[in-house]
């Protein structure tokens, strides 16, 4: 599936995509990394600091792991009818009727599915133990654009330093016996560190390492040091 599906494919390569404006001009937007199937690239990262400041940094960094987008499904289903309708090859398989429920099904499938992602955003906690969302919030405005649109990739790659939200988010003692590993899905970090002092986790981030979200974390949380060190090596 698409990015505008949420459940893009975690492929190790492919050639960035330009985004573009909504005049469909390329803009400043074009030196974003935001591919369909991106390269996810290994990362550790250490939290240390006061014991006290780092369990209050656990707890609002600790959610679901994913971007509650608000936008709407109606263009989706438009664009399924009619390649439902008139596929690129081959004869159509539904009446134009069917095309029509069919698309109608899918949508609905894909509203409950965002229903329950915002429900879970919602909660306080979650089992993703770095939820960028929850350290660097996407505003309502953004989040109403959809995760293709190029002013929410711009502001993803300007405030996160990636497009997409973090995948296999562990503490390193679960990542080293296998866990945290490329792939679908948020990995979740349960267990954690024996010590309250240091907070240890290894993540997969898309495309790049999210620089920007560091910047931020680092300007809310001034007593916690964090050391964050890509491992290319290892992947």
């Amino acid at each position: 599936m698409t990015r505008a599906g949420q459940g893009r494919g975690d492929g190790l390569g492919g050639a960035a995509r330009p985004a573009e404006t909504a005049g469909g001009g390329s803009s400043a937007l074009a030196d974003i990394l935001a591919l369909d199937h991106p390269d996810w690239l290994l990362h550790h990262l250490d939290v240390t600091g006061p014991a006290e400041d780092l369990t209050l940094f656990r707890l609002a960094a600790a959610g679901p792991g994913v971007i509650p987008w608000t936008h709407g499904r109606a263009g989706e289903e438009e664009d399924l009818f009619h390649l439902l309708a008139a596929p690129p090859r081959g004869e159509r398989i539904f009446s134009l009727h069917g095309c029509r429920v069919v698309a109608g099904g899918i949508r609905t499938a894909l509203e409950r599915a965002d229903e329950r992602v915002r429900a879970a955003a919602s909660r306080p906690g979650g089992p993703v133990p770095l939820d960028l969302h929850r350290l660097v919030p996407v505003p309502p405005d953004v989040l109403r654009l959809g995760p293709s649109h190029p002013e929410a990739l711009g502001w993803l790659w300007a405030n996160w330093g990636t497009t997409w939200p973090l995948r296999h988010v562990a503490h390193r003692s679960e990542a080293t016996r296998g866990r945290g590993k490329r792939g679908s899905g948020a990995g979740t970090g349960r267990g954690g560190d024996a010590n309250p002092a240091r907070l240890s986790l290894a993540f997969w981030s898309a495309d790049w390492t999210p620089w920007a979200a560091l910047v931020r974390v680092r300007q809310a949380w001034p007593s916690l040091s964090l050391d964050l060190r890509p491992r290319y090596d290892d992947g």
